[in-house]
């Protein structure tokens, strides 16, 4: 679907800047790959995920990467924080493996206007913005979840993360996306939207969450490791 591509090739260009801000040496990997088209965009990336799809290059647990410490100069996870049961063991973890100077991009759900009704009463996917811990009980890899995670992590629980992890410094983060997603259909075959009106919603999309963050569906945190 041209509008769901136009979505995903404008966060991989998103991907390919930042992995160009970090350090030559250490490998740049994807977590949770799943059907990622990202290599289009970043040759040399490492695609992952815990399953063995045909796809990926290999299989990783975020949790407890095979990756000597020091040695990851960019990783990149598109909804993939909100399905890992143990965040606490993840950004250690990242912190371990990423070189000085070396950077996470993780693209993940926001709950906006519109957007908490949705992920909350009509996403397939648990959303609990009230969790006290960050942790929840693992399910599997594609059903455990929580869709607030981001959100906890990066606005209600900043001040834990920043204190938890002081080596792993927020840069930015960005909210994005208000009606893109959903008007593409999401994963689903359908889409709302024409193929030749979907440039324009696109762009329009970009300027709404500009003008009003608060509509967004999406966010982008970009860390640094100092």
């Amino acid at each position: 679907k041209k509008l769901l591509k136009l979505w995903y090739a404008g966060i991989y260009s998103k991907a390919k800047r930042i992995a160009e801000k970090t350090p030559h040496e250490g490998k740049k990997i994807e977590l949770g790959s799943g059907a990622s088209f990202i290599k289009s965009f970043i040759p040399d990336i490492l695609t992952t995920d815990v399953i063995s799809y045909p796809s990926i290059d290999q299989v990783v647990d975020a949790t407890q990467m095979p990756f000597e410490s020091s040695s990851i100069s960019f990783i990149f996870m598109m909804n993939v924080l909100h399905h890992i049961s143990e965040p606490e063991k993840f950004f250690a973890e990242a912190d371990r493996c990423l070189v000085k100077g070396g950077r996470i991009l993780i693209v993940d759900q926001y709950p906006g206007i519109i957007a908490y009704w949705i992920y909350k009463y009509f996403h397939h996917e648990p959303f609990n913005e009230s969790a006290k811990k960050w942790s929840f009980p693992s399910s599997g890899p594609l059903s455990g979840a929580n869709g607030a995670l981001a959100y906890l992590v990066f606005f209600r629980d900043s001040k834990k993360f920043r204190t938890n992890y002081p080596n792993l410094e927020i840069e930015f983060i960005t909210r994005h996306s208000p009606f893109t997603y959903w008007l593409a259909g999401g994963l689903k075959k359908w889409s709302i939207v024409p193929e030749f009106f979907s440039d324009s919603l696109y762009a329009l999309d970009q300027l709404l969450a500009k003008l009003w963050p608060n509509l967004s569906s999406f966010l982008d945190v970009e860390i640094k490791k100092i």
